[in-house]
């Protein structure tokens, strides 16, 4: 009977996670435009998705913008956390208490913040300034990934190393980057679906005509979003799912082969 609830407990989660992305998926087929009835089946919202260079210009921004400032952060909140690393216990902790305050404030007031500093300076809002602002509010998340790597190190293999004739960046190469990388790639994949999901910092910093997929869907709720839309969506959870199956499948072969 135990097992019985918690199936069914666990069942009912999934349907209402997925209920609402399985509508959208069927809805993408649908020939007509409504929702509410279903005229036939159809690609043709497809077809004018990828024909539509306003969508196809949306998704490469965030895309870009993703990579691009996840990779930065990354690089950049991997360095902090070596600098981090050599300070006291004091000063460690206050530096990870500032580096937490970011993730526990409003995305508005980030982005009003960032927008006004940009305006300030005289700097025109741009794909430039979003990408700047992304880099900036993934920063924290790369550093809260890769610092428990840090803790978790023993400097005994990094001091035998320097012992045996290694220099301080080639024992840091060969001995610690291998052991923080999985913070690493944590924090990377954190700060790209962070900067792909973002929509509020990305609509305060962005210029005219600068557009990603958030703030495609938000201008278009005004007018109607159109089933072209509900493709989008379609095919960005699809290669999502491909991209989890395939990374689940390499860890799961990784870990064979190291048994």
């Amino acid at each position: 009977m135990k097992k019985t609830f918690k199936g069914l407990y666990l069942a009912l989660i999934v349907f209402f996670l997925y209920l609402p992305i399985f509508t959208l998926m069927v809805l993408s087929f649908n020939e007509g435009k409504t929702m509410n009835a279903w005229v036939g089946f159809s690609l043709k919202w497809y077809e004018e998705m990828f024909n539509n260079r306003q969508i196809m210009e949306a998704l490469g921004n965030t895309f870009t913008i993703a990579f691009w400032s996840a990779t930065i952060a990354t690089i950049v909140g991997t360095i902090a956390c070596i600098g981090i690393n050599a300070m006291g216990e004091k000063k460690k902790s206050i530096i990870m208490g500032l580096n937490n305050i970011p993730l526990l404030n409003a995305d508005i007031v980030i982005g009003i913040s960032l927008m006004l500093t940009f305006l300030m300076f005289g700097i025109s809002l741009n794909y430039g300034t979003v990408l700047f602002s992304h880099i900036t509010f993934c920063l924290p998340y790369v550093i809260l990934s890769v610092m428990p790597k840090f803790k978790q190190l023993q400097n005994l293999t990094y001091e035998a190393a320097l012992d045996l004739g290694a220099t301080p960046v080639y024992a840091f190469f060969k001995v610690v980057l291998p052991d923080i990388m999985p913070g690493i790639i944590s924090g990377f994949l954190l700060a790209f679906t962070m900067s792909v999901d973002d929509f509020v910092i990305t609509h305060f910093t962005r210029g005219a005509g600068i557009n990603t997929i958030s703030t495609l869907i938000y201008s278009q709720v005004k007018v109607g979003i159109r089933p072209t839309l509900y493709a989008l969506s379609t095919v960005i959870f699809v290669i999502v799912l491909v991209v989890l199956i395939a990374i689940n499948i390499m860890s799961n072969k990784k870990k064979e082969k190291n048994i």
